[in-house]
């Protein structure tokens, strides 16, 4: 695990923060008002904005790039997506990249999270052959970047695999962690003379959740049984790049390494006992799951999900768990394999236990055995399972800092999704109230070092398609030119970015 005295390569420094506050609730079901005073981050603390490369990237078999799992799904299921689309296109940021980053300079933001596409660098997924054509791309990339004084923070991997290791079972064939330590070290090789800080995944409890165990792509809809065995594999991979970067590259580039998680708050449906050992035990089904083999002083799977699903199984007739087992090697080296924990954050759930009772059905959702629904008078917002509760985030840091004694966080995803059109005035008082909590959480003594907002521009959002827009900046997807334009939150997040304070409100009016 990190110290706390550990600065990322990214400027990312720790400081307590001291600001004076005054707040004033009126919370009834058609609204609430806050009057806030104007507050303060730390001098160092940063502000980013992310993309993915599926998302935004576009040229989807250009230039010696091959088809990802996302490719083939989106291609070959057209009718799973909500709109029917695909991000063949997207928003063609891979030929107006420098386009893209004029906007980041515009906004001011100090460093720029974005994913490398792995089928872009290797075309056959195998680090045998490398395409002289993505190099270059992500090289130009970088370098703009650095024109601009922007720092890069690099995720390896965020959903889109090559198809044709999905071809040799993907994320639940064990030996996808050597393929990928192979990936991690090209990039650290090619890349690590420019980015000082990497993140290897970003949100397993996804891809291996809903790709493996549910209806993403590569679709396959084995909960309960793909699910765990996606997880076990992306967790050794995780720990045996972080053990291959130690011993060949930490030293000569002076980068850090993390993972993103991501956790919606569980907060118990009601003070029971019984309420709060449910909230518990969803939080650590959908983030102890990774986050305690990684960040833990023991290590390996947090003890109420081995219980449960062991004994599941058991009753299921299975001759094992179908939770996998870590060796005392592999507990050992993932153990402490992180500089950082990036975390990912949106909304809130009431959990309670559910009263459905596991059958002979393999299911993440039985073993975890928790119903969770959301307040009807919760803001909101154009995504069905993204209400505003700003609370929630510094509920979730601080459960973060007292379950893991207190690791480096940096936020790397928090956001929200509006209707088309350039005056978001919703997404501005969602950054206002979540920054808000963010720095109550500091002042709780939360280790939070930079915050990323999802996301520089509209992308292609999974299944969701094009409906749903997170962007900063929208996209006129019927353009040429995709043509990028401001929205109101660009210029409301670029004052906080310059400043690093968050202005005076004399009223925020959230309307569900």
């Amino acid at each position: 695990m990190a110290s706390s005295k550990m600065a990322l390569k990214l400027c990312l420094i720790f400081c307590i923060i001291s600001t004076s506050t005054s707040y004033s609730y009126e919370d009834t079901q058609t609204s609430l008002f806050i009057a806030q005073a104007r507050q303060c981050f730390p001098k160092h603390f940063l502000f980013g904005v992310a993309t993915a490369s599926y998302q935004t990237e576009g040229a989807w078999n250009t230039s010696g790039k091959s088809e990802s799992i996302w490719d083939r799904y989106t291609h070959k299921f057209p009718d799973r997506v909500f709109d029917h689309n695909n991000g063949d296109t997207a928003d063609d940021s891979y030929h107006l990249f420098r386009k893209d980053v004029k906007l980041m300079k515009d906004i001011g933001v100090q460093f720029y999270r974005f994913s490398v596409s792995w089928t872009r660098l290797l075309p056959s997924g195998f680090s045998n052959i490398v395409n002289p054509a993505g190099v270059r791309f992500y090289t130009e990339l970088i370098d703009e970047l650095h024109k601009f004084d922007i720092q890069p923070l690099v995720t390896m991997y965020h959903w889109d695999l090559p198809q044709t290791l999905q071809e040799l079972g993907g994320w639940t064939n064990p030996l996808i962690a050597d393929y990928f330590v192979d990936y991690a070290r090209m990039l650290f090789k090619t890349f690590g003379h420019k980015v000082k800080s990497w993140i290897t995944f970003n949100e397993p409890l996804t891809f291996c959740r809903e790709g493996y165990g549910g209806d993403d792509a590569p679709g396959g809809r084995s909960s309960g049984l793909e699910t765990y065995m996606c997880g076990h594999n992306v967790l050794r991979a995780h720990g045996m790049v972080y053990r291959m970067f130690e011993k060949e590259f930490k030293n000569n580039t002076g980068a850090t390494v993390g993972i993103s998680l991501d956790l919606a708050w569980m907060e118990p449906a009601t003070t029971s006992v019984e309420d709060r050992n449910a909230a518990e035990t969803a939080r650590q089904f959908v983030f102890g799951w990774f986050a305690n083999p990684i960040f833990s002083k023991k290590g390996d799977y947090p003890k109420v999900m081995r219980q449960r699903i062991d004994e599941i199984s058991h009753r299921q007739h299975f001759p094992r768990s179908r939770l996998p087992k870590f060796t005392k090697e592999e507990i050992e080296f993932i153990k402490g394999s992180a500089d950082f924990l990036g975390l990912n954050h949106y909304t809130t759930y009431l959990a309670s236990k559910s009263s459905v009772r596991p059958n002979m059905e393999p299911s993440f959702d039985a073993d975890m055995g928790v119903a969770l629904t959301q307040k009807p008078d919760w803001p909101k917002t154009n995504s069905t399972w993204l209400k505003v509760v700003p609370w929630g985030f510094r509920k979730t840091l601080n459960w973060v800092k007292n379950t893991f004694d207190n690791p480096i966080v940096v936020i790397t995803e928090n956001g929200v999704s509006t209707e088309p059109g350039l005056r978001d005035t919703k997404r501005v008082k969602y950054i206002d109230s979540y920054l808000r909590s963010l720095l109550a959480a500091m002042k709780d003594g939360c280790n939070v070092l930079g915050y990323t907002h999802w996301s520089l521009l509209d992308n292609f959002e999974w299944m969701r398609g094009y409906s749903e827009r997170f962007g900063l900046y929208e996209v006129d997807y019927t353009s040429p030119n995709k043509t990028r334009s401001p929205r109101l939150s660009a210029t409301f997040y670029s004052k906080i970015v310059r400043s690093k304070c968050i202005p005076a409100q004399k009223k925020l009016i959230f309307k569900p």
